[in-house]
């Protein structure tokens, strides 16, 4: 199994070739760490990272 791809610039994790939050092209399959937004308005980690969409985040994206 391959190791998943984070965006570099939101650290969300992508399937395609862009990133669907911010429309970047820039990716790395070094990162550490995931974390899952289900409710953004109820979430108070979200809050704190600034995530304004829900979707499986990479902590720490090198």
């Amino acid at each position: 199994m391959s190791k998943k791809k984070a965006c570099k610039r939101c650290k969300l994790f992508v399937e395609g070739d862009t990133c669907p939050q911010c429309a970047t092209t820039s990716f790395s399959t070094s990162w550490q760490g995931r974390l899952y937004i289900a409710d953004v308005a109820r979430s108070m980690i979200a809050e704190k990272i600034g995530i304004k969409v829900k979707g499986e985040y990479a902590i720490k994206v090198r």
